[in-house]
């Protein structure tokens, strides 16, 4: 376990303070410094690389923000809340669902949704890093969706007029098929027409105005690329697009990665990593959960290390921590359904089901606890995400504080706020 001394607690009481120490005008400053992220002057600059700091920071002010650029919610209201807040890492901003949505013969009408989107985003703040997803599954629909020329003049192969071919994506053993419904599979990373659908992916998302793309259960499409081959050439020629195309001629690429990260001949691929907080039930105390070092497969202590695509070296890659959805157990709200079950729900939706205080308790706790039991990781905050079998029947968290805009919000905007001003470190 990779354990990082705690004097933030100190720092952080200390900082507490020193207002009352300070005449009025210095107060004045003081407060307006501990209370606004802008006011701490992180460092968030990069063009064609990214140093470790300036990663960290941004990391240290991520978000989940599921469907921001394609319609989910008020869009004023969710950049009031990102701007209060102070994120600058937006993640699962845009991305495709198999059939969800319509279907991937919908994406040209969505990526174009997507690109007013994220310009009327870094109008509010040119700092700010949207993260798109490429995932571990594709539906028949593909077969209506043509490949553009540009894809197979990027990756140097002839061109052909042509829709993508669901069956040459999916494995050709049957593998992982209708994994996510009828006709609606697993790819398989190794297949050529998978690269060119994950590259058309890839490199719409960063010509919308994207620059980090996470790319799902990456293990779960490797099956026949043992040595992660086709995983780098893919990956590579999405960082080629992105020099010439994207906004600061660079991309961060990450995944889940259960077994800590994917390394080839000594090289990480992903620029940082990430994974579902593995949230424990405490046994005989109704609907109260920890998190702890070796619960499941939580990566706490088990981030790879190596050489980064940005050419820094590190011990463990910094990561990120998410509440996961994906679903409920039988008994949604009961204890004892599985290990990945919270009380019986995903982790978002045990998250929700909690009163407000005790929401805003819980994430002062877990921010902490990450930064305390591994100076790699990073709590991921809950911006929107879909919830799963809520007792209340609510189908969406919204972290916005209600308003007329956003009447069913569960408000922990603030305390996300105030816990990243009083945040110094990376």
């Amino acid at each position: 376990m990779v354990k990082e001394p705690s004097p933030k607690i100190a720092l952080y009481r200390q900082q507490r303070r020193w207002p009352f120490a300070c005449c009025s005008i210095g107060y004045s400053v003081i407060l307006l410094f501990l209370t606004s992220g802008a006011g701490l002057a992180r460092d968030y600059h990069f063009d064609g690389t990214m140093s470790e700091a300036v990663l960290r920071n941004y990391l240290s002010r991520s978000m989940t923000t599921m469907y921001l650029l394609t319609g989910h919610g008020n869009l004023d209201d969710n950049l009031r809340m990102l701007t209060n807040c102070g994120v600058k890492f937006a993640g699962r901003a845009v991305y495709n669902w198999g059939r969800e949505g319509g279907g991937e013969s919908t994406l040209p009408a969505r990526l174009e949704r997507a690109r007013l989107a994220a310009a009327k985003v870094h109008a509010a703040d040119s700092e700010l890093i949207l993260q798109a997803c490429v995932f571990e599954i594709v539906s028949r629909d593909v077969d209506h969706l043509a490949v553009p020329a540009w894809v197979f003049t990027d990756l140097g192969e002839p061109v052909e007029p042509r829709n993508f071919r669901y069956d040459d994506i999916i494995y050709a053993d049957g593998h992982g098929r209708d994994q996510w419904g009828r006709d609606a599979s697993v790819p398989d990373v190794s297949r050529p027409e998978t690269r060119r659908f994950f590259y058309y992916l890839a490199a719409s998302y960063l010509d919308a105005g994207c620059e980090a793309i996470h790319f799902g259960q990456a293990e779960l499409m490797n099956r026949n690329d043992p040595g992660s081959d086709h995983w780098a050439e893919l990956l590579d020629a999405v960082r080629r697009h992105a020099r010439t195309n994207a906004r600061r001629h660079f991309v961060l690429c990450d995944a889940h990665v259960p077994d800590g990260g994917l390394v080839r001949q000594g090289k990480l691929l992903f620029d940082f990593h990430s994974f579902p907080l593995r949230i424990e039930e405490v046994a005989g105390q109704p609907r109260q959960a920890r998190l702890r070092v070796g619960h499941t497969d939580a990566i706490y202590g088990r981030s790879r290390g190596g050489l980064t695509p940005s050419g820094w070296r590190c011990e463990h890659l910094p990561y990120l921590v998410e509440f996961d959805n994906y679903g409920h157990s039988p008994q949604p709200g009961q204890p004892g359904m599985g290990p990945f079950w919270v009380w019986g729900w995903d982790e978002i939706t045990w998250f929700s089901q909690q009163p407000a205080a005790a929401r805003n308790e819980w994430l002062r706790y877990a921010w902490q606890w990450v930064r305390e039991h591994d100076a790699a990781g990073y709590l991921e905050m809950p911006g929107f995400r879909c919830l799963s079998g809520a007792a209340d029947g609510s189908s969406w968290y919204d972290v916005n504080q209600p308003s007329v805009a956003t009447p069913a919000g569960y408000g922990q905007e603030e305390t996300i706020r105030t816990l990243w001003s009083a945040d110094q470190g990376a």
